[in-house]
Order: C-alpha cells, then sequence, then structure tokens
C-alpha cells in the first residue's frame, strides 16, 4: 500500500463515525414529518456542489472518460438514489437507527458474495460461520425489541434493497478509483444522483412545504450536516479507504456503524435499548468480523489493492 496505512484507516473510521450520526440526523427530520424527497435531494445536492468547488480549488482533472459514463450513470442511480431513499424509508418504518444501522452492516455478507463473483476473494468455513452468526445477532436485536410499527417487516426488506444497492455502488467505486480521484468520483455520484431526484423533489418533497418549517433551523441543521458531513465527507472518505483497501476489507467497518449509532443515540437521548439488544448487537458484529476473516485472494488476480 502506497498511502500511509494510519491515513487509510483513520479515512475508513472516519466514515464509520459519521454514518453512524447520519441515521440519528435522518431520524429526527423525520420525527419532524420532512418527507425524504425533500430532505435527501437537497442533502446530495449541496454535497455535490461543495465536491465541485473543492475539486476546482485543488485542480483535479474532472474529465469522464467516454467509457466510464455508463459506469458513473449506474454508480449514481445505486448510490444515493436507491440507497439513500431504501435506507431513509428503512429508518422511518422500522422507527429505530440501531436496527436500520444493524441491517445495513450485513453489507460486508453481500460483498464477500460479490468478492467471489467478481473480484475473485475466496471465502472459507469461518466466513460462512460469521454469516450465520451475524442473522442470530440481528433476530436477537429485532425480538428483543418491546414495540415495533406496523410496517417495521416491509421496513427490514427495504432496508436489505439498500444494502444490495451499498455492495454494488463498492464494486463500482472500486472499478472507477483506478482513473479517478476518490472527491471526483463522488462528486458525480451526487451530481447525477441529484438529477434523478428531480422528479420526487418537485412532487412529493414539495406537496406540503411548509416555509416556516422546512427552512427553520431544526430542519436545516440536520440536513446540511448531512449534506456536508455525512455525504461530501464521509464519501469521499470511504472512496479513498475503498480504493486502497480493496471492496472485503474496506466493508468490514461497516460493522462498526451499528456500534457507533447505537452509542451515539444513547449519548443524545435518540433511544434505549435493552441487554438483550446489546448482547444481539454484540454477537451480531463478531459474526460480521468472522465474514471477512482470513479472506483470501485467488493467485493472478488483480483484486489485491493493499
Amino acid at each position: 500500500m502506497k498511502d500511509n496505512k494510519v491515513t487509510v484507516y483513520l479515512a475508513a473510521m472516519g466514515t464509520v463515525l459519521l454514518w453512524g450520526m447520519s441515521y440519528i440526523w435522518s431520524d429526527r427530520l423525520l420525527d419532524l414529518q420532512i418527507p425524504v424527497e425533500f430532505f435527501v435531494p437537497i442533502r446530495i445536492l449541496l454535497a455535490g456542489i461543495l465536491l465541485w468547488v473543492l475539486n476546482k480549488v485543488m485542480g483535479c482533472d474532472m474529465r469522464i472518460r467516454r467509457q466510464d459514463w455508463g459506469k458513473f450513470l449506474l454508480l449514481a442511480f445505486c448510490e444515493p438514489f436507491i440507497y439513500f431513499v431504501a435506507e431513509t424509508y428503512g429508518i422511518k418504518l422500522t422507527e429505530s437507527p440501531t436496527i436500520t444501522a444493524l441491517v445495513i452492516a450485513t453489507n460486508p455478507i453481500f460483498a464477500a458474495m460479490a468478492g467471489i463473483f467478481i473480484f475473485r476473494e475466496k471465502i472459507d468455513w469461518l466466513n460462512i460461520l460469521g454469516i450465520f452468526i451475524t442473522l442470530g445477532g440481528l433476530v436477537l436485536v429485532t425480538w428483543a425489541r418491546t414495540s415495533t410499527g406496523p410496517y417495521f417487516v416491509l421496513g427490514i426488506i427495504i432496508l436489505f434493497i439498500a444494502v444490495i444497492s451499498e455492495v454494488s455502488h463498492i464494486s463500482l467505486t472500486k472499478v472507477l478509483s483506478g482513473g479517478y480521484a476518490p472527491s471526483v468520483i463522488v462528486m458525480y455520484q451526487f451530481l447525477f444522483g441529484a438529477v434523478m431526484f428531480l422528479p420526487q423533489f418537485f412532487t412529493l418533497g414539495l406537496r406540503d412545504f411548509d416555509a416556516s418549517l422546512y427552512l427553520g433551523w431544526d430542519v436545516m441543521y440536520p440536513t446540511l450536516a448531512l449534506a456536508i458531513l455525512c455525504s461530501a465527507t464521509a464519501f469521499s472518505l470511504w472512496a479513498y479507504a475503498i480504493k486502497h483497501l480493496g471492496v472485503a476489507r474496506s466493508s468490514i467497518f461497516l460493522a462498526v456503524v451499528p456500534l457507533a449509532t447505537a452509542l451515539l443515540s444513547v449519548l443524545f437521548g435518540d433511544e434505549r435499548l435493552c441487554w438483550m439488544q446489546w448482547v444481539g448487537l454484540g454477537v451480531a458484529m463478531v459474526g460480521l468480523l468472522l465474514t471477512q476473516k482470513a479472506a483470501k485472494t485467488v493467485p493472478g488476480s488483480d483484486s489485491k489493492t493493499a
């Protein structure tokens, strides 16, 4: 790995912390009855504009090669378009930022599959054991919940759609990272994604628009935090980590997101967890760690990045 290992791992952990907060800020907007179709498009548009300014100031090459246009459009379709809608509706329907973060953190399981079939990585019995342990922990967390909304199961299903789109996003980012700076990749995925959101924004997003509420600080503060910190900053750090760690090794850091969300939710008074949920959370994260342990690359594969 040419870049300093400490820098790469700090970038990955910084992403984890910021994404842990993103579930909390999104939940606060949903509590205010702000529609997903309003704050998500604004979040990604502001992030894209900010990254364009930064890339311009830093003199980054922002030209897209002809053969990569399709990859960038597919990247934006997977994330932010599909992912953010599924993730945010998942928070709304499950009524729990922590459970949402935990389901999203099963990403390494699907990333392992992508590693096998796309990047020719091996998986052994320890990884398979980790998958079953993760699912067991997830069951503990969800079953220990004292009450759920009427659409809780639907919320879980939608969250797994977000997981699949995130794995696709990681794989496409890895492919593009060889020819573009991480900040440029993220900039285009947000700008293209913002365009994809326009029909929803001007219909569902503005349907019940109330300037006194939507433009108030209670709404603007979490929206700006999501745009600047959880989108522009976190996704740039994440693209950097993917570039240098690869698909499987970077995805393992997502296992820490539920713990970050749970601790921050308790710290800020947004959620309380019973002891069974803490146990389930710990079990699930142990399982997620095992899904990535001792992963090897098939000789001759070009997927080694570190």
